[in-house]
């Protein structure tokens, strides 16, 4: 039977759990990142007042590729996967919780016993009992914190988890969208090789005639035969890759593209994607999920430290019952027993708690060095996608300009070929600089779109996904 003034000297104790051994945590990125981006010759301004970061919905502006990538956030199995994970994280952060609270049990029996007495002539007779126990089973008064820092620390896990989650789900908008573009711009490439693929082939046509009446040699015929098959193999070779390219954007959408939801080419697209503001100030990264989620990583270590350190001091624990009894079940609650049994531990000599110290104390400091790394990594994502886009405009301009000067050289050239004025070779060298032009403005093309996509993803500052 426990007393009065141990129930009080208990509630006393279980008052104390205030103590919080856990080292007191700040942040500490600032001085690893620039507090702006940087600036230069290479780099677009990047606005005074708007701020940074926009909805994917904003992002994409083409409605075929929105349905696609509402498929793929409905669909995709690694961000089901980064959902599971969540899910699991926050079990298990219930799970640690419980630990703070008492467990109460409830047992209930009953015992019937019969006796036999008598010589000659036998008599009985039986007597039960039922009985009913309701329990406090080792609860831990936690006196130094030990159970409130790991509570803490799967809290933080729990958190960082469901970051890695919404970064997997910028991830997923991000890929599905670069894919979509990449197929674009293989089947705009495999369109400019059949196109070359024609050309050819009234080259060869042309020189073979002229070959047959005595007008060009044989090398001439030669010449035009080897873009003919370069063009050949380019069709086979993009034919291939824009069939691998629609497999990737099903699987990251997980399930079957129609032909109808397919890009039609990648200069229609260039309206469709639009260009996201990166704002003035670089401490937008902190919002960013893959650094909230390292954050949340060494916030979680840092509370292991505290779990640690209350490990060397004593732990006392209290199991109670309140028992019920009765050889009626109609007054089963007429009678009742209460008693406790508080017990202390401490830790004296040997055992793990100076090498789980020291593993905590490691941890965090691993957790911070993985915070900085993110956050550093975060600015150059975002540097590279500024330096990108300060540049790809005049790339493009300056690629159209060069397909419109070799279209231009090519024509004149083949005419005047056709005139015998000049030489196949002049006309073959123009046609091969006109094909390898159209090819790279379609790489400048892809290039300033995905670099759209990029940056949105390494802002990452939006929460209305």
């Amino acid at each position: 039977m426990i007393s009065l003034r141990s129930a009080m000297l208990l509630l006393g104790a279980s008052a104390l759990t205030g103590c919080n051994l856990a080292p007191h945590y700040v942040r500490s990125v600032a001085e690893s990142v620039p507090p702006q981006w940087p600036s230069g010759a290479s780099y677009a301004s990047t606005g005074t007042s708007t701020k940074a970061g926009m909805p994917w919905r904003s992002l994409v502006v083409d409605a075929k590729l929105r349905t696609v990538i509402e498929r793929a956030l409905a669909h995709n199995q690694d961000l089901a996967a980064a959902v599971a994970n969540v899910a699991s994280a926050r079990a298990q952060y219930h799970v640690q919780r419980s630990e703070q609270l008492p467990t109460l049990s409830a047992d209930g029996g009953a015992t019937i016993t019969r006796a036999v007495t008598g010589g000659g002539t036998a008599s009985s007779g039986s007597t039960t009992l039922f009985t009913g126990d309701v329990g406090v089973s080792g609860f831990v008064i936690d006196l130094f914190g030990r159970q409130k820092n790991l509570s803490k620390a799967a809290f933080e896990t729990y958190l960082s988890t469901a970051s890695g989650a919404r970064s997997t789900r910028f991830t997923v908008v991000s890929e599905t969208a670069t894919a979509y573009l990449t197929l674009a711009a293989d089947r705009d490439l495999l369109q400019v090789s059949q196109d070359q693929v024609r050309s050819s082939e009234r080259t060869v046509r042309l020189n073979e005639d002229l070959h047959d009446t005595g007008l060009v040699s044989g090398a001439d015929v030669a010449d035009a035969r080897t873009l003919l098959a370069q063009a050949q193999a380019d069709v086979a070779q993009n034919t291939t890759q824009v069939a691998q390219d629609r497999n990737a954007l099903e699987l990251l959408v997980g399930g079957p593209v129609e032909d109808a939801l397919l890009p039609a080419s990648l200069g229609a697209l260039d309206a469709g994607i639009a260009n996201v503001p990166a704002g003035l100030s670089s401490s937008v990264l902190l919002d960013r999920p893959d650094v909230v989620e390292a954050e949340h990583q060494l916030k979680s270590a840092n509370a292991n430290v505290g779990a640690a350190r209350a490990a060397f001091f004593p732990t006392i624990s209290l199991t109670s019952m309140l028992g019920l009894a009765s050889t009626a079940l109609t007054s089963l609650f007429s009678g009742s027993t209460w008693s406790a049994t508080p017990s202390a531990s401490i830790p004296i000599l040997g055992g793990t708690n100076r090498g789980n110290l020291d593993y905590a104390r490691a941890q965090v400091d691993y957790y911070l060095a993985t915070y900085r790394k993110a956050a550093q990594t975060a600015y150059r994502d975002v540097a590279d996608g500024l330096a990108r886009r300060g540049t790809i405009l005049r790339q493009r301009q300056a690629q159209a300009d060069l397909v419109a000067a070799a279209q231009k050289s090519y024509s004149i050239s083949e005419a005047r070929y056709r005139e015998g004025t000049d030489s196949f070779l002049t006309a073959l060298v123009a046609q091969r600089t006109l094909y390898s032009a159209r090819q790279t403005a379609i790489s400048a093309d892809l290039t300033d779109l995905t670099n759209r996509v990029t940056l949105y993803e390494a802002i990452g500052s939006d929460d209305s996904l």
